[in-house]
């Protein structure tokens, strides 16, 4: 990337690089005409899915005031239910917002992914400040509505990829605005970890009894009813298709994020899936043993096209030929191609980000902090509240960011075919197969 496009670059950081989102107005229950709430003041909190990531959630805004925790799941959600014994504790985080309406200012969100929808946009709709964990929602449809609203009702969001807060994936943004690689023109981002549950689809058929903590039907929420499995939860269910979004999904938010802030990457018109031995109809429930999806970004501003492929579970990118013997490619993160040169960077926020090899990387003269460092990334969204701001991954940001991912599954699910998408209209101009999941249908009585 030239110098030009640096200061583009980093024109359109100052400007929106911390959230695009319309600018908004807060004036929450316990301020009255200050329009502010004053960093002094501590907020009401309420967070929803407590047990598991939720905890770090509920730990995340801990110097706030905690008044309500939800879970459907007692096992999981008991500790913190001890540690918080002043909050008000329930089940259903709709009766929650009704009952508290009033006495809440923001909420946390970190259910599975097919709930993170309702949860947010019930909050949202009620004026409420929304953090809510990766990926952002369980489908396109979802993302662009929880978009909208945050616009619509003026509120604070960040998405839970907390890597965005990290000093690592600032330095990245740094060294790609000053052209440290030239212009970049593919990236390969990969994730090890593997979701695929194709061995245990003949299990679905077997009974077994609710446990008493559980509140199944809750749980299952807005996805088609089935019988309740333990093999589903807790934890397991991201690599079920209805509940959860497979390893592309939970890691797209941390793996990608680096390079779609420092080249803008926005939207991509192509996406091609390719994996070995799935079966898009007997295995549709689940997700490939290992996967190669292949995005293609159009040119934006002075940028060129970029070409993303991502590579998850069985499926490892090439060895860069600039990497030296006896050093490991990431089995997380990325390997980002410039014309005069190859960075490197691990999972969360461009983690142990360096230029290959070691001799470049050494001749390199760093520039200017040019972008002000967080303060943690739950930090970060209270600070926004607070100081009538945005924070660094808000929905405006997030939302994007996530539709790579479900693009990315929709792809998975239309083997072998390369996808055209229109982003403006929110469709695929040669698919209407995949278009049917760009929105697919709901659970009656759950609807967004």
């Amino acid at each position: 990337m030239d110098r030009d496009s640096k200061k583009t670059s980093r024109r359109d950081f100052l400007r929106g690089g911390l959230g695009t989102a319309a600018a908004f107005t807060i004036v929450p229950r316990h301020v009255l005409g200050a329009g502010v709430t004053p960093p002094s003041e501590k907020l009401n909190i309420a967070c929803i899915g407590v047990g598991g990531r939720g905890g770090a959630s509920v730990g995340g805004c801990s110097r706030e005031n905690i008044v309500a925790l939800c879970d459907v799941d007692m096992r999981k959600a008991g500790g913190q239910f001890k540690k918080y014994p002043k909050a008000k504790k329930y089940r259903d985080f709709r009766r929650m917002l009704d009952e508290m309406d009033k006495n809440i200012d923001a909420v946390t969100v970190a259910t599975p992914d097919h709930t993170h929808a309702l949860a947010c946009m019930d909050a949202i709709r009620r004026g409420k400040h929304v953090f809510c964990e990766k990926p952002l929602a369980h489908s396109i449809y979802e993302i662009r509505q929880l978009v909208k609203a945050a616009r619509k009702h003026k509120v604070a969001t960040q998405l839970g990829n907390q890597g965005h807060s990290f000093n690592t994936i600032r330095l990245f943004c740094e060294w790609i605005w000053d052209g440290a690689i030239g212009k970049v023109h593919e990236v390969h981002a990969v994730c090890s970890a593997n979701h695929c549950k194709i061995s245990q689809l003949d299990k679905r058929s077997e009974k077994h009894e609710v446990p008493a903590e559980l509140d199944w039907d809750l749980w299952q929420g807005p996805a088609l009813e089935r019988a309740y499995n333990p093999m589903y939860l807790p934890g397991s269910w991201r690599g079920w298709m209805p509940f959860g979004s497979g390893t592309i999904g939970d890691w797209v938010c941390h793996v990608v994020d680096p390079v779609f802030w420092a080249l803008d990457l926005g939207s991509p018109t192509t996406i091609q899936a390719e994996a070995k031995g799935y079966d898009t109809k007997k295995h549709a429930d689940t997700f490939p043993n290992g996967t190669i999806v292949t995005f293609q970004f159009p040119a934006r501003g002075r940028r060129g096209p970029v070409k993303l492929v991502w590579f998850d579970g069985a499926e490892k990118p090439p060895r860069p030929k600039e990497l030296e013997e006896g050093r490991n490619q990431p089995r997380t993160g990325a390997i980002v191609y410039g014309d005069k040169g190859t960075i490197t960077y691990g999972s969360h926020g461009a983690g142990g980000v360096r230029i290959i090899p070691e001799e470049k990387m050494r001749a390199y003269k760093q520039p200017e902090q040019t972008i002000p460092r967080a303060r943690g990334h739950h930090g970060d969204w209270l600070d926004a509240i607070k100081n009538n701001k945005n924070a660094g991954s808000n929905f405006d940001y997030g939302g994007p960011l996530t539709e790579i991912a479900r693009l990315g599954i929709i792809a998975t699910q239309m083997l072998g075919q390369k996808l055209e998408w229109d982003t403006k209209k929110m469709r695929f101009t040669n698919c209407d197969e995949a278009n049917r999941l760009v929105n697919p249908p709901s659970r009656r009585g759950w609807d967004l």
